[in-house]
């Protein structure tokens, strides 16, 4: 099941806010979560399902050890080993095996035949959410949660299940015991998801039409301006697809009690790649550097090969395809040669051009990102600089340029501060002490109105088109 439905939106979240409402306890509102979790697991993956209650169990059980050998380093070492190797191994069995066999494959000139495994919608996020939990167990900053339930509910919950943020353990530690939300949270979390759910739905499904009317035909007679605007529709898409999840899961999780951790910091605002990487997927970034980065040595020592390990991961987390770890090394030289050189020069360039310069590099960065075939990836390079043969510009890439104007316009103000300074402006104009002020109850109401357009829209949106999958589920 996934957030931008109808039956998500008009069948399970209803059914699941009145059940997790109707109940009292902390408990009985924790089994509310863990089944309706299950349920929307299991909606569109029955049997795999019984894939994230192992992994569940397995580092339920991992916690559980290292808590009975605490204080006894050498018998922990063996038990967090066994934990790592156990969801790792589950990572690559499940999202790798084909890639590893048909690599095998070509170098060797065998023929075993290429093992065809579904993959698992999320497997990468709650694989990596269960891990945070073992790794800080054994490392001792957090404590062992005796209660299977709760355990279950910290990695089950569905709001950040299949695309995440990765809520680290230590974050909601205390809101898996204690929490309470107010009828300011469920205005907040509503605001919040409404906004991810207009982002998705109004505007990454939309960028992805036009996108894959441009780029998905073979690039072999691509044009210089048709390839352009459809690299940079995917741009938009990829943005606001998945910072619209992270704000629809933020916002359901705010309406539960739970605070989950930004995740996307304006990153097309900014000045480097360095500071790209700080603004974007920021619970991956810190999951890297907090898990890889920093044990492998950091800054500290071997910092290049430490670099080049991260980003090497980092690419092939994303699929398990050869322009993902292109992807990632990409990055990583950028990376290497900021440090190097940009710290330098970087005082005498003025901010605009800075900006500029950092959003040619991350286009680029997408370009290898979205082609899975290195001989499309070439020809779209290659079309980029007019070297394609279909010239500077077609008919359709015409028609598509001035069709699709307004969503570009759109999306160029959507990625910039502004409409978040317009809806600070107006929560400070109608700001008030007393509760039942006019000011009050205008900045409500036509909250509310802002939010209601959102949803009639995308239902309208959703009606016409149906099923709207996330991109970031195949990760």
């Amino acid at each position: 099941m996934v957030f931008s439905s109808l039956i998500f939106l008009y069948l399970f979240l209803p059914a699941c806010l009145i059940a997790y409402y109707f109940c009292k306890s902390i408990k009985a509102k924790n089994i509310v979560l863990v089944a309706f979790s299950l349920l929307f697991y299991a909606w569109g993956e029955p049997v795999y399902v019984l894939l994230l209650l192992a992994s569940v169990c397995v580092n339920y059980a991992a916690g559980q050890l290292l808590g009975l050998f605490d204080g006894r380093k050498r018998q922990q070492k063996w038990i967090l080993t066994g934990a790592v190797v156990l969801n790792l191994g589950a990572l690559v069995v499940f999202k790798y095996a084909g890639l590893l066999v048909e690599t095998f494959n070509g170098l060797t000139g065998a023929s075993l035949s290429v093992p065809q495994i579904a993959l698992p919608i999320g497997i990468s996020f709650f694989t990596f959410q269960a891990m945070t939990y073992v790794i800080d167990v054994y490392r001792g900053q957090v404590k062992v949660q005796k209660s299977l339930l709760r355990f279950m509910l910290y990695i089950s919950m569905f709001p950040q299940l299949i695309a995440g943020p990765i809520v680290r353990y230590a974050d909601i530690e205390g809101q898996l015991d204690v929490r309470c939300s107010s009828a300011e949270d469920v205005f907040q979390g509503l605001v919040r998801f409404s906004v991810g759910l207009g982002k998705k739905i109004l505007l990454a499904d939309h960028a992805y039409n036009v996108c894959k009317t441009l780029l998905d035909g073979g690039m072999g007679s691509a044009t210089v301006v048709g390839t352009w605007f459809g690299v940079l529709m995917f741009m938009f898409q990829i943005y606001f697809d998945f910072s619209g999840y992270s704000d629809m899961a933020i916002g359901l999780g705010r309406i539960f009690g739970f605070r989950y951790l930004e995740n996307f910091r304006l990153p097309y605002m900014s000045v480097s790649i360095t500071d790209f990487w700080r603004r974007w997927h920021m619970s991956l970034g810190t999951f890297f550097r907090d898990y890889v980065y920093i044990p492998l040595g950091g800054n500290r020592k071997h910092q290049m090969l430490n670099l080049f390990v991260v980003w090497s991961l980092t690419g092939l987390w994303h699929g398990a395809s050869w322009n993902f770890l292109l992807w990632g090394l990409y990055f990583f030289g950028i990376l290497v040669l900021e440090k190097k050189y940009y710290a330098k020069y970087k005082k005498k360039v003025i901010k605009p051009v800075r900006r500029l310069v950092n959003l040619l590099l991350i286009l680029i960065g997408w370009v290898i990102f979205y082609f899975t075939d290195l001989g499309e990836l070439g020809k779209a390079l290659a079309a980029m600089i007019g070297f394609a043969g279909g010239g500077f510009i077609s008919t359709e890439a015409k028609i598509q340029l001035l069709n699709n104007l307004l969503l570009l316009i759109v999306c160029v103000i959507g990625v910039t501060p502004l409409p978040r300074i317009l809806g600070d402006a107006f929560g400070l104009l109608c700001a008030s002490p007393e509760p039942e002020s006019v000011k009050k109850k205008i900045y409500v109401t036509v909250t509310y109105v802002f939010c209601l357009t959102v949803i009639v829209l995308s239902t309208i949106s959703l009606v016409g088109s149906g099923f709207s999958a996330f991109l970031y589920y195949r990760f």
